[in-house]
């Protein structure tokens, strides 16, 4: 047996307190009858009361309190086994962390921004597995598919530009993504990617490793982050002050997003490809959009679930406290003789 709500057993320590009140009650009822009747005329003008049907109420009473305390702890024995299922996609999130996703045309930046939608994002997911690749220059796994979704939220914090090679290289992000699939059973129609980038790289090899991505069953959907004008890249000085990032000449490097690749990316997969602007981001649109798909059997879970028996107790309180209202306190009518007035 076990209790749930083991707690309110702390409870049963209050029986002393109530045995104690009880014993209060009719010692007060006790001593308020001598102020109208003589102690040796009570037996005489009333029927005597039992002594031990007083203790048996008492004691109906306190096993009453005991059994309602140990119903509120919720107890439990036998079990049986519940078969859950889990059904969903395998998504992997590319987020670009290239310099560029340092830009402020979208508020606090590019990248602090992502990191915001891809949380949100997450939390409206169940059941998907996701894992989640960054990349600028080079791609890194930093989560595999998982269902554990804080780990993901966890290492999302973590991303920043500077410790990968400098560049964007949409390529070798969704080659890593597509290593993911491999590694957990396949790529089949139920693997989708959502790739996030300003997409400042204009290589065929990226819409060719889409294509590769295709021909697996990959689905991958496109956001391009940023506005279509030039902005400016801010970069922290060494002695902590915000500068902006600029060329061998001197001259202010400049970011625009560049969205052509993205939007080809996203049509050889059979994806859709979705514009980012300052205003507005559009991660929940792509979510509505994977909610579409069909999904597979992600995980079954066998769950042991132990039954609960507190109306086994509760039952007992209910009849101890109906015992109690039907016992007498009264002993039996005795007779006395007659006076001289009979």
């Amino acid at each position: 047996m076990r209790f749930a709500e083991p707690n309110f057993l702390w409870g049963l320590f209050t029986l002393p307190l109530f045995a104690l009140l009880f014993y209060y009650a009719f010692y007060r009822r006790k001593k308020l009858s001598r102020r109208f009747v003589s102690l040796s005329m009570l037996p005489k003008l009333a029927t005597s009361v039992s002594p031990w049907k007083r203790f048996l109420k008492v004691l109906l009473l306190l096993l009453a309190i005991a059994f309602l305390f140990v119903a509120l702890a919720r107890p439990q024995w036998g079990h049986k086994l519940e078969h859950v299922e889990r059904r969903g996609l395998d998504l992997v999130l590319l987020q670009d962390i290239s310099l560029s996703m340092l830009a402020e045309d979208i508020k606090p930046n590019r990248l602090i921004r992502s990191r915001h939608e891809i949380s949100a994002f997450l939390e409206s997911l169940t059941g998907d597995r996701v894992g989640l690749v960054a990349f600028s220059g080079e791609a890194q796994v930093m989560v595999p598919l998982t269902l554990d979704y804080g780990t993901v939220q966890m290492m999302l914090r973590e991303l920043e530009p500077g410790w990968l090679m400098p560049g964007t290289n949409l390529e070798q992000a969704i080659r890593k993504g597509m290593s993911l699939f491999k590694n957990s059973g396949g790529a089949g129609k139920y693997s989708v990617m959502v790739l996030m980038s300003d997409g400042e790289e204009l290589e065929d090899a990226a819409v060719n490793a889409a294509k590769e991505a295709a021909e697996m069953g990959i689905k991958i959907y496109t956001v391009g982050i940023g506005s279509r004008e030039g902005v400016p890249i801010p970069v922290k000085t060494k002695n902590g002050e915000v500068a902006y990032k600029k060329d061998m000449q001197g001259n202010i490097v400049t970011t625009r997003l560049e969205d052509g690749t993205l939007q080809e990316i996203a049509s050889v997969t059979g994806g859709l490809y979705f514009y980012a602007s300052p205003g507005e981001f559009q991660l929940q649109k792509v979510l509505a959009e994977i909610a579409t798909l069909e999904k597979k059997e992600q995980q079954s879970d066998r769950f042991e679930n132990y039954q609960d028996r507190y109306q086994v107790f509760l039952g007992l309180a209910a009849l101890l406290f109906l015992l109690e209202a039907l016992v007498s306190e009264r002993g039996r009518h005795r007779k006395h003789e007659a006076g001289r007035f009979s």
